[in-house]
């Protein structure tokens, strides 16, 4: 069924990913050595394929040796970008980065991206909110959260992608409804993926949502898996993809459309959640537990 929806209530119906957000401290763009060595001995991590507790020093050596990394993230967790920045900083050190997508960037800012990065690469003197500013920051993506992150990537060598839909893309996807081609994203795990992804957006909506909007969201979420799939495909190599979990699963997201689209294997996953949360080794490689924050107020995305 295809059916006429505002822009406004697209948008903040298309995220599966939790979105809640804190006010926090000005962020500076580097993670110094006392904040470092708090990362490394934040939380737990977990080869899942395995069973093995790694050390950070460990995880970075498997992450180094990949070709292709998604992060998936709980968009509200700063220790989450905290840890992000932290890598990629590290695994900088252990091997030329070749680039860095963002869930957090559309199509539409990827020419003032490539302006802005060169400039920021002469280190200027620059507000980290004017640089947010330049590149046209969407406000759903709380800078507070975001701006330490994003600062790191925009000064470093290598080029920053997005990996997400346009809106005007979102809106036409969300009436046309176009279901993705390939086998993993549409029969893997028994053919059950369309399945957990509607039962997860009927969670995020409270089991209030009627079925011609629930048969959007799907398509939606799967085209914009799809999209970060092709992006992280054609981005330079080592490439390493920032994507909510939900995004980022094995068993769900982006995976499955790297393997549909190369018939090759899926990239190396790391999952960020909170302790007390359940990931399992068909949804992720590694998982990364830090410690649960105190709730945050939800933002509007």
């Amino acid at each position: 069924m295809k059916f006429p929806l505002s822009l406004a209530a697209v948008l903040p119906a298309c995220v599966l990913a939790l979105s809640a957000c804190s006010s926090v401290a000005p962020v500076t763009g580097t993670v110094s050595a006392a904040t470092a060595q708090d990362v490394r001995q934040l939380g737990e991590i977990v080869d899942l394929r395995s069973g093995q507790r790694l050390t950070a020093e460990q995880l970075l050596a498997r992450l180094a040796a990949a070709p292709r990394v998604i992060v998936g993230e709980q968009h509200d967790q700063l220790s989450h970008h905290r840890i992000e920045q932290w890598l990629l900083q590290q695994l900088q050190g252990q091997r030329p980065q070749g680039s860095v997508l963002l869930e957090m960037l559309n199509p539409d800012q990827q020419a003032k991206v490539d302006k802005v990065k060169p400039w920021l690469q002469t280190d200027p003197v620059v507000r980290p909110e004017h640089v947010a500013e330049l590149l046209a920051w969407q406000p759903s993506w709380k800078w507070a959260q975001y701006g330490d992150l994003v600062m790191t990537v925009m000064r470093a060598p290598y080029p920053v992608w997005s990996a997400n839909l346009d809106r005007s893309e979102i809106k036409q996807l969300f009436v046309d409804q176009p279901a993705v081609q390939g086998k993993h994203s549409n029969l893997a795990n028994d053919g059950k993926v369309h399945d957990k992804l509607k039962d997860i957006i009927r969670v995020m909506h409270d089991n209030q949502i009627d079925a011609p909007r629930l048969a959007a969201m799907l398509s939606v979420q799967q085209q914009r898996d799809r999209r970060m799939a092709e992006r992280l495909l054609a981005a330079p190599a080592p490439a390493l993809l920032i994507a909510g979990a939900y995004h980022a699963h094995k068993d769900l997201g982006v995976p499955l459309h790297v393997q549909d689209l190369t018939g090759g294997p899926a990239p190396l996953v790391l999952v960020l959640a909170q302790q007390g949360a359940t990931v399992q080794a068909p949804q992720a490689d590694f998982v990364w537990y830090t410690p649960a924050a105190a709730p945050a107020v939800a933002s509007a995305k």
